[in-house]
């Protein structure tokens, strides 16, 4: 792959804070994909600092919610690394626009990699936050990797699920998936035959009258001045078609109730995935020996994108957000 060309201007959908120190860095992770993030450190920081990554939302770009997490949870004292997962945004990785619950999985513990080397960062008090598709999968990261202590999972999607079953499980049949592994394996043929992958398309545009409320409300971040970024592939094409094929039989919640770690499920009462947050928590926490440090937390009033970027209603709590970080990762040093 060509050399990463990394944007040196402020690009992002947010202001930048007085309050920080920014910078872009390089890590790779253990497939060799050079991953690219925006690094924020609380100013005149001094010893070794908890440490935060974020990702996403699914499709999104470092510059969209997951910076804004970032930049403020920085000016509450971490030190926060807001990346762009591989094959996406200024991330390596070829070909472009593809997921995998692994690889992606992966993205979380390579940050993870690079922050437990970090002179400026306590080791064993990293801690990680995921978004929408990315809430899921810094769980799954969270069961894996022993070395976070804490995770928040917001306004969280199962990618697993909703590729397998379709929204609000809809289509959870062997039929209906069938029908779906058909239609897949058949673009694979035509993107073989043409040497390269179609795109599904982003966020739907022009926004069709009867779109229902969930379309709407990523519109209303992803096609607006509000959040809409020229590396976003929601505010854009989107996908390759066949580049969520993989999460139909690779559910990545399996290993859940294992998690000894803290995790907070945050989820909007209005958002059209709330049953995902619910449906997680509630795996962590039957039968597991382990529910003592877990929790959900629901926003009254809240959509799905409001918690991308406080929808206008401070919607994203970064107070609940700071204390639950503090007790779990404690201060600085």
């Amino acid at each position: 792959m060509s050399e990463l060309k990394l944007g040196t201007r402020w690009d992002k959908t947010f202001p930048k804070s007085k309050a920080v120190e920014h910078c872009k860095v390089t890590f790779p992770n253990r497939y060799g994909i050079t991953l690219v993030a925006d690094m924020y450190i609380p100013k005149n920081a001094a010893g070794r600092l908890p440490a935060i990554a974020v990702c996403g939302p699914f499709g999104a770009v470092k510059e969209q919610a997951s910076g804004l997490y970032a930049q403020t949870m920085a000016e509450r004292g971490f030190l926060t690394l807001a990346f762009d997962p591989s094959f996406t945004g200024e991330s390596g990785g070829v070909p472009r626009y593809m997921a995998s619950p692994d690889i992606n999985t992966e993205d979380f513990m390579a940050a993870v990699d690079f922050l437990s080397t970090r002179e400026n960062v306590d080791p064993e008090k990293i801690g990680i936050i995921g978004i929408c598709g990315w809430g899921g999968l810094a769980i799954n990261a969270a069961a894996l990797d022993t070395r976070i202590k804490a995770t928040a999972a917001m306004t969280m999607y199962d990618m697993t699920r909703v590729n397998a079953n379709g929204y609000f499980d809809a289509e959870n049949s062997e039929e209906a998936r069938y029908q779906k592994k058909l239609a897949l394996n058949a673009q694979r043929t035509e993107d073989f035959k043409n040497g390269s992958y179609t795109l599904g398309g982003g966020v739907v545009d022009p926004l069709p009258d009867d779109a229902p409320y969930f379309v709407k409300d990523y519109y209303d971040y992803y096609k607006t001045k509000r959040g809409y970024h020229k590396r976003s592939l929601n505010s854009n094409d989107g996908w390759n078609v066949i580049g969520c094929m993989s999460f139909m039989n690779q559910p990545i919640l399996k290993y859940s109730c294992e998690i000894r770690s803290a995790v907070l499920v945050v989820h909007g009462e209005k958002a059209h995935s709330l049953y995902f947050g619910k449906d997680a928590y509630a795996d962590m926490t039957r039968d597991s020996k382990y529910a003592e440090n877990k929790e959900l937390l629901i926003i009254p009033g809240a959509s799905h994108t409001d918690l991308y970027d406080g929808g206008g209603k401070n919607a994203i709590p970064f107070d609940k957000l700071e204390k639950f970080f503090v007790e779990n990762l404690g201060k600085q040093i």
